[in-house]
């Protein structure tokens, strides 16, 4: 069975994002990009909420074009291009080949797909979407890079569980920005 990580820069308070969305307080510098975009190597499908899914395609398409943009951001675009998707909307229309547009059963359409053959598969973010499937006992990995700040609002990664889960620290790495990576595996 394919495993679900759920990928997710947080603030040390618990947030995505901050008041208004806004996402200023995340420290994204090579460093940190030099660690994060390799976890991606086993990833053959990647998950989103709408909101999210719809920043990614307004962003990444274009940076393969770019010609100020780094390595990084070169090689994770063209991941994005080719990686399948999976976005939970109830707005979006349905699109064809590498994106599925889940509506209102995306707990049941992700359940399937992780039972299919294949590469991990990860969630970006979507706060609201990793409440939904958390909940649903559906994600597997969480790996987090906790920002150095303190927010006070927003939208709060962690929410809607029904259930304690046990976490097991796999690892962890501290950065020069302040930044700390962790890997934690849901206990069974």
């Amino acid at each position: 069975m394919r495993s679900i990580i759920q990928l997710a820069h947080v603030s040390l308070d618990g947030y995505v994002a901050g008041p208004g969305g806004t996402m200023d307080f995340i420290t994204f510098d090579n460093e940190v990009a030099d660690f994060v975009y390799p976890l991606m190597r086993t990833v053959d499908t990647s998950i989103y909420g709408r909101t999210t899914f719809e920043m990614m395609e307004g962003y990444w398409p274009g940076i393969l074009d770019d010609a100020n943009a780094s390595a990084n951001e070169k090689g994770h675009a063209r991941w994005y291009a080719n990686v399948k998707k999976i976005v939970a909307s109830r707005t979006l229309p349905a699109k064809t080949g590498a994106v599925t547009i889940a509506g209102d059963d995306i707990v049941s359409v992700i359940a399937a797909a992780k039972r299919e053959p294949g590469g991990d598969m990860m969630i970006f973010a979507s706060p609201t979407l990793s409440h939904t499937l958390s909940a649903a006992g559906l994600i597997d990995e969480w790996r987090l890079t906790w920002q150095p700040v303190i927010v006070g609002g927003g939208l709060p990664l962690f929410g809607g569980q029904k259930a304690r889960s046990k976490l097991e620290l796999r690892s962890s790495r501290t950065f020069a920005s302040g930044v700390v990576a962790t890997h934690h595996v849901v206990k069974r």
